[in-house]
């Protein structure tokens, strides 16, 4: 063959394999990420009312955001606000509480964490670009601790909001988790939901240990097994009732602890409300 001839039928060989990518089908695009379910929003239990929900973080954080861009053009700087999320993006504050709760979570993701609503994502991608080289000037006047326009923001905040014992609280959260776990309904439920799994192939005591099983933890996509496994987790939950079960046994556990605190749950409402009012302030005043 010609040296002419070897170029002529490399050149063909190249069209041929450039038209067959042109009427090959694109690669699908990734599944939209769905909304928190039904399923997930429903879980309310006593302490919520104390704690600061992922929502109420969104609205303090967005009063934040603007106090500081003042507070930054007043020393000459720039500050670009973040776009809020969308509320109904947000993490309901129990969303896995119980384990995975939410049928259509478990058929995309597995045990895996969703990803972030698109509201969300823009949001953390606009923070990281914010943050990712500011000049020396700009992190000084933002950061600094003794006098930077964060802390004078957060300062502002949480003016006139009372002093709370925040690690009671922590450990009264932790606490009366592990309890609910030893109530004899919610052990008996635990039961249930083990044999549930058992009859599909799944060995586990309760559905802490499915969703913290060593396989599931790596990096990457969930594979199909782990897909299986919460889809099962999620069926027996429902089988079995254990959500209400457990809710109720939790319930019953925290409002116990309000009344034998009662001055320090009074301090966490007053506090958080005292500061949700101040940001929603604020972010009235700005528009």
């Amino acid at each position: 063959m010609s040296e002419r001839s070897a170029r002529r039928r490399s050149a063909v060989v190249v069209l041929l394999a450039a038209l067959a990518a042109a009427c090959s089908p694109p690669p699908p695009p990734p599944p939209q990420v769905p909304p928190p379910g039904a399923q997930a929003r429903a879980i309310s239990l006593p302490f919520d009312r104390y704690n600061f929900t992922p929502a109420d973080i969104s609205i303090i954080e967005r009063a934040e955001d603007l106090l500081v861009r003042d507070c930054m053009r007043s020393r000459g700087l720039v500050w670009e606000t973040l776009p809020p999320p969308a509320e109904d993006d947000l993490e309901p504050p129990n969303r896995r509480r119980y384990g995975i709760v939410e049928p259509e979570i478990a058929r995309l993701y597995g045990y895996h964490v969703a990803p972030e609503r698109p509201s969300v994502a823009r949001r953390s991608a606009a923070s990281e670009s914010r943050t990712a080289s500011p000049s020396e000037q700009e992190r000084r006047a933002a950061y600094d601790e003794s006098g930077g326009c964060l802390r004078q923001a957060r300062a502002r905040i949480e003016q006139g909001a009372p002093e709370v014992d925040s690690a009671l609280f922590n450990q009264l959260i932790t606490r009366t988790f592990e309890q609910s776990r030893r109530e004899a309904a919610v052990v008996q439920v635990f039961r249930a939901w083990s044999a549930c799994m058992r009859a599909g192939g799944w060995r586990y005591d309760d559905p802490l240990a499915a969703i913290t099983d060593q396989r599931w933890l790596g990096g990457g996509p969930a594979t199909d097994e782990e897909i299986r496994a919460a889809r099962a987790d999620e069926r027996c939950k429902v089988s079995t009732g254990l959500v209400a079960v457990w809710a109720v046994a939790e319930k019953r556990l925290q409002e116990d602890a309000v009344r034998v605190h009662p001055e320090t749950f009074e301090a966490l409402k007053a506090a958080k409300d005292r500061q949700l009012e101040t940001a929603r302030t604020i972010i009235a005043e700005a528009r």
